[in-house]
């Protein structure tokens, strides 16, 4: 596609956006869920950082950063239990 068409296609949505409004409800609950997907990610990098010691390692992913930044630290606990007895 030519990059002429692409940016006048973005700067044509852009106005519409200006012109109507953007639907906040959705964009802030995206908003919203990505911050929890990389406190989530955070959360598993301090538990591998310091369990290291332990040897308790659990990946991180999109499901485990997830889970962690969706529940917190009982989800993170849950994660090291399953990663424990599971694997």
């Amino acid at each position: 596609m030519d990059p002429i068409v692409v940016i006048s296609i973005l700067g044509g949505l852009i106005l519409l956006l200006l012109f109507i409004g953007a639907p906040v409800k959705p964009l802030r609950l995206i908003g919203q869920g990505t911050i929890k997907l990389i406190i989530g990610a955070l959360l598993l990098f301090f538990l591998n950082a310091f369990g290291n010691q332990f040897g308790i390692q659990v990946p991180i992913n999109l499901a485990t950063s997830a889970i962690s930044g969706l529940l917190g630290i009982p989800g993170l606990f849950a994660l090291v239990a399953i990663q424990m007895w599971v694997i």
